[in-house]
């Protein structure tokens, strides 16, 4: 009897699951939170140059966490940690109230 009700369990909840929408996809439909726009824009003022920039609440949209994605030829001639150091300190204020930061920097292949 047992075996049939862990069974009937990881059914049921298997069976929600894939009826029930993943917040990550309903994230992916709607619009930037209030964090992402406040950090992009700080971005884009802080690197003009820069020819990509993708901001991404990780943390299910209450703001602890996000993954920033950016391309600026202000990066050309910097290795990796420097570029990540100019991110940091472009968002100074805003990682004081931060979980955590990702960040991806690239130079533009030209």
């Amino acid at each position: 009897m047992l075996a049939c009700k862990r069974g009937l369990t990881f059914s049921v909840t298997s069976a929600l699951r894939t009826l029930r929408p993943s917040n990550r996809a309903h994230r992916r439909l709607s619009t930037q939170t209030d964090g992402e726009v406040r950090i992009a824009t700080v971005l884009k003022e802080k690197f003009p140059l820069a020819s990509s920039l993708k901001v991404v609440d990780i943390s299910g949209g209450c703001g602890a966490m996000y993954e920033i994605h950016i391309e600026s030829s202000e990066f050309k001639g910097k290795r990796t940690v420097q570029q990540h150091q100019l991110v940091n300190q472009a968002l100074k204020e805003e990682i004081q109230g931060m979980h955590g930061l990702r960040i991806f920097t690239e130079v533009p292949k030209q």
